[in-house]
């Protein structure tokens, strides 16, 4: 597809992530090539990292869902263009919830995968299997131009914390969390196996279905 012709496409689609690996996952989850629909052609997807003049937007809300609503209506009324802006992490429930909305500076600033990890096996360190299920929750929400929510959909998958690292796959906390049916943590299962069973891949599957009738919408108003 050319740049002229992706310009002219109904929905330019910003993704607000600066985590390229996210970015990546969630590029695939709106069109997977294993499941390619004729109106995922009339959306083009970008990483914001294609924007440098895109604000640092705040995370402050205290929930999933706010965070992601937050990041895609500032981002999307800062370029003009639709926005779409997820906000995951780990509910341990040992730990009534946390990390919770500040899985990704969980060990503070910079953000650092490696750091959290250790931080939350040191907090579960006296922890029994039996005590350490976990949830990884993702929200998502979609921005028109003008900064107005028009899709919004979540995910959730239940899972166990390892006591060690597992996995090259992934990242975050993939390595940690173990799927019991597999007997594997994120970090082993292959990516086609992880899309089916994610939390991500649960919020994808839902907002799709949104997404499909807003994308055709657009492109019958144009």
């Amino acid at each position: 597809m050319s740049d002229s012709t992706a310009s002219r496409l109904p929905i330019h689609l910003v993704l607000g992530s600066r985590n390229v690996k996210k970015c990546r996952e969630m590029a695939e989850l709106i069109a997977p090539p294993w499941e390619r629909r004729p109106w995922m052609e009339l959306i083009r997807v970008e990483s914001i990292a294609a924007h440098p003049d895109a604000p640092e937007v705040v995370e402050d809300a205290d929930t999933f869902a706010g965070n992601a609503r937050k990041k895609a209506s500032e981002t999307a009324l800062a370029l003009g263009l639709w926005v779409l802006a997820d906000d995951s992490g780990l509910a341990v429930d040992a730990l009534d919830g946390a990390p919770g909305v500040f899985s990704a500076r969980y060990a503070g600033e910079p953000c650092d995968d490696d750091a959290n990890c250790r931080k939350l096996l040191e907090a579960l360190a006296d922890v029994p299997d039996d005590r350490r299920g976990a949830a990884f929750r993702c929200a998502l929400a979609i921005s028109d131009p003008e900064g107005r929510i028009r899709l919004e959909s979540e995910g959730s998958v239940r899972g166990r914390i390892l006591r060690e690292l597992r996995g090259p796959g992934g990242f975050g906390y993939d390595p940690m969390f173990l799927i019991p049916e597999y007997h594997r943590s994120f970090g082993e299962l292959s990516p086609l196996v992880k899309h089916q069973l994610s939390h991500r891949s649960r919020a994808f599957a839902h907002l799709r279905v949104g997404l499909e009738k807003l994308t055709r919408e657009v492109a019958a108003g144009n």
